[in-house]
């Protein structure tokens, strides 16, 4: 199966050689302006955090619905818990989406409160945190990278995601089948600046094309992140940088996927970076703090 999706290695983000962060840079700028996915290896995220966060995410949606449903989001706040099968429409038109979730997220247990961890399940905090602090650390070299490729400092980004609006989704869609109806995951753009994405294997993803009228399969990518571009991150740049729409079929057979997206601090004021900004264009979007950008997607989403 082919792909349009880049596949860069962005290990020497971690070099102390300027030219290499650059060149790096180049190849992650010239995906985001382009189908704005792209997928990463050396990435730093140790194989086996990866597969202790899988084995975690297996567990849990094993469990009987009463005990998923315990922690459900609609009775927790700051986007925590069990979302149940159906309940999120990412794609109103198609109805509820074919699949159930898990929200994770960044807190410091002082000015967010704690993560809601299910019990008796021994070891599986500790495995998700370790996954969760991980995949942070590489989406914030990735952030690196944008600054670079935007002609920032390269740090420009640093004080901005230090305490962030970030979701760890733990995602299970059941097997398809052959049902047609309903979708796992309905067409959408994502909300922040960028996801990375881990799959286990089973495909389902598609991207849509720039022509809009193809969706284009992204193929398993073992040791890979599939990373995209959201919204927020795209409005920062005044739509240099793209923010795809995706989906996600439902599959054939049982599919886990863990999605890790990287959102700004609630009060970083999202708002064109001047060089993005043609000379005597004006910005398309008014300056929004990322909470408030960020909770009129959520609602959107949940109403």
């Amino acid at each position: 199966m082919t792909t349009l999706l880049p596949l860069i290695d962005i290990a020497d983000l971690a070099s102390p050689d300027p030219a290499a962060r650059r060149r790096v840079a180049a190849e992650v700028g010239a995906a985001c302006r382009g189908i704005g996915f792209f997928a990463v290896t050396g990435h730093g995220v140790p194989q086996a955090a990866v597969d202790g966060a899988f084995a975690a995410s297996r567990r849990f949606f094993a469990q009987p619905a009463a005990d998923k449903a315990a922690l459900a989001y609609a009775s927790l706040s700051h986007n925590r818990g069990y979302v149940g099968m159906g309940v999120e429409a990412l794609d109103e038109t198609q109805g509820g989406d074919r699949k159930e979730a898990f929200n994770l997220i960044w807190t410091d247990e002082a000015t967010r409160p704690p993560n809601a961890w299910p019990s008796g399940l021994p070891g599986w905090r500790e495995a998700v945190q370790a996954y969760f602090d991980a995949v942070y650390a590489a989406a914030c070299r990735l952030h690196a990278a944008f600054a670079i490729d935007l002609g920032l400092p390269e740090d420009f980004f640093a004080d901005k995601i230090d305490r962030p609006l970030a979701t760890l989704r733990l995602l299970h869609y059941p097997a398809g089948g052959g049902a047609p109806e309903g979708v796992g995951a309905g067409a959408h753009t994502d909300y922040g600046n960028v996801t990375l994405l881990a799959t286990d294997g089973v495909s389902g993803l598609q991207v849509q094309g720039r022509s809009r009228d193809e969706w284009i399969d992204v193929p398993p990518l073992p040791g890979a992140f599939v990373c995209n571009i959201g919204d927020c991150l795209m409005r920062w740049t005044h739509d240099v940088y793209l923010s795809t729409p995706h989906r996600v079929l439902r599959p054939a057979a049982e599919r886990y996927s863990i999605a890790f997206f990287l959102d700004p601090n609630p009060d970083a004021v999202v708002s064109a970076i001047p060089s993005c900004v043609p000379a005597g264009a004006q910005p398309r979007y008014a300056p929004i703090t990322a909470q408030a950008y960020l909770q009129s997607r959520f609602d959107a989403t949940y109403r």
